[in-house]
């Protein structure tokens, strides 16, 4: 081999130093834009529990003026139901997306509880509920937890259920 073609031989590819710079170029990358993206991501649940419970309190009110004899639902399942399954009843009125009606979206749990209800010629009636969202894991999918009771949407900062501050 010529002097020349022995050259050019050995400056083709690159050297063991440079590739590990360039893996370290990238790991360091990662390692600031991963907690960027976590956080992104629990804002973008709690803006999606946020719009859900603002969705909910909507869908109560339709559920009440539709049912009037049961009142307000006392719970997920029966404003869910599935659309191919037939008319809507009070048991599955088909108001809310089937991920909602399980209680499970984008990161958060949903619970409907304290529901208040009178008993009118035989029938419960609920009155008055409370709709809670809560991250699946604080600190990961979501750090507040957030309520309604139809009215005005609070929030728990340590994730919970204890919601005393007013959203604004």
């Amino acid at each position: 081999m010529n002097m020349q073609t022995r050259r050019n031989h050995e400056e083709s590819g690159f050297t063991l130093i440079e590739l590990l710079i360039v893996m370290s170029i990238i790991l360091i990358l990662a390692t600031l834009a991963i907690p960027a993206m976590q956080k992104t991501v629990k804002k973008a649940n709690e803006t999606s529990a946020i719009s859900s419970l603002r969705d909910l309190n909507a869908q109560e009110g339709t559920y009440s003026s539709t049912y009037p004899t049961h009142g307000f639902s006392c719970t997920l399942a029966a404003m869910g139901g599935k659309a191919d399954a037939g008319a809507p009843t009070a048991e599955a009125a088909q108001l809310i997306p089937e991920d909602l009606a399980t209680g499970n979206k984008a990161g958060y749990m949903f619970a409907i509880t304290n529901c208040t209800k009178v008993t009118v010629n035989n029938q419960d009636q609920y009155t008055g509920y409370q709709i809670t969202a809560v991250p699946n894991t604080v600190g990961k999918t979501g750090d507040r937890g957030f309520c309604t009771d139809g009215n005005e949407i609070h929030y728990d900062p340590k994730g919970g259920t204890n919601c005393t501050e007013l959203l604004q």
